[in-house]
Formats: structure tokens, sequence, C-alpha cells
């Protein structure tokens, strides 16, 4: 069975390459902000948000896709007292994030969605706690000198699998997850259905 995975994202793109994964990538190209700034406006749980936009990115390939599995996934940060946080776009909202996440706990919340003809088939959401240090502003614009512009497209600001480790005292939860997709139940029931053999 064809897997289309619904994202032209590099992590998410480099977990299912590493895993062995046969898959192709098409861009959703879907207007994700809309759909944040009405949800949001029905204060909706950032896991129902990040559900949502996992499925409208599967639904709208798999419309177009008949009879291939379309995996969809979103990622997104809630801080302790449940702001949200999206992908910073400029050099200054980045440190702006920084500096609220700096010390305190965030949730990164990761979900993935299958869909099949045009409607989702399976569904996952997964959150890990990301425990933040007290940042200097030194550190922060050391990092950003680092790491900016190449953590524009990353919800946080980092790439946890580079400089941004550094930003973290403690991290509960799946690796894979923090990387963008939990990619284990992805894999399980890829197995199912003969994606993947078993």
């Amino acid at each position: 069975m064809r897997l289309i995975l619904a994202s032209k994202s590099a992590s998410r793109r480099s977990m299912l390459d590493a895993a062995g994964v046969p898959y192709e990538a098409i861009a959703a190209n879907v207007d994700e902000e809309a759909v944040k700034i009405a949800m949001r406006a029905e204060n909706v749980a950032p896991r129902n948000l990040a559900d949502a936009l996992a499925e409208l990115k599967a639904v709208k390939i798999a419309q177009a896709m008949p009879g291939a599995l379309v995996l969809g996934s979103d990622s997104l940060v809630a801080l302790d007292d449940g702001t949200m946080l999206d992908k910073p776009e400029s050099r200054e909202q980045a440190a702006a994030h920084l500096r609220a996440m700096s010390g305190r706990r965030h949730d990164l919340v990761s979900a993935a969605v299958i869909a099949e003809n045009g409607r989702p088939v399976w569904r996952v959401v997964d959150r890990a706690k990301m425990f933040v240090r007290p940042l200097s502003e030194a550190f922060i614009a050391d990092y950003l000198d680092k790491e900016w512009p190449a953590i524009s497209g990353c919800v946080g600001c980092y790439r946890i699998e580079g400089p941004g480790a550094q930003l973290f005292s403690r991290i509960e939860g799946s690796q894979f997850t923090v990387l963008g997709m939990p990619l284990l139940p992805v894999l399980d029931y890829l197995r199912t259905r003969g994606v993947l053999t078993s």
C-alpha cells in the first residue's frame, strides 16, 4: 500500500527515512493560520488543535490520492499557563518565545492522523513535558546567532537533535514526539495495514 506524508518537514521525513518506511512527501499547503485563529477563539485544547491540523493535512491530500494512506502530523507548544506558541516569525519573536519558556515547563503536543479515500481512519496524540532551564539574555543571543533562521520553522524555537538540547534541564516523553510525530504508534498502525512487515 502507498504511503504519503502530507508534509515537507525535514524532521518528519528524517524519522521515516531512519525507520526504513517507504513513502513519498507532498506538502498539504493548508491555511493553518486561519484554522488556528478560529479554533483558539473557541478556546480549543492544545491536543485538539494539533489533532485538527494533522487531520486537515491528511484529508486534503487523501481526497486527491484515492487508495493511498496519507499521514498528516502537527505539533504545538503550550506553556504551563495555557498560552500556545507558534513558529516564530522573526528573530525578535523567537527571543520572546525563549524568554517566555525560560525556567518553566511547557507541553509539546504532537498529533498524527492517517486518512484514506478522503476521510480519517486512524489517529494518535502524544504529549512530552519539556522543562526549560533558566536562560540568560547572553545565552539567548548566542543561541539565536547560531540557530536563526534554521529554527524559524520550529515550534518552540528548538531542534532537539541539535543545539536546542541545551535549552532543557529535563524532558519527559518520547523523543519522536519532541521531533514532531509520535512515530512508534504510527509504525504500529502501518504494520497492521501492510505498509511495513509485521
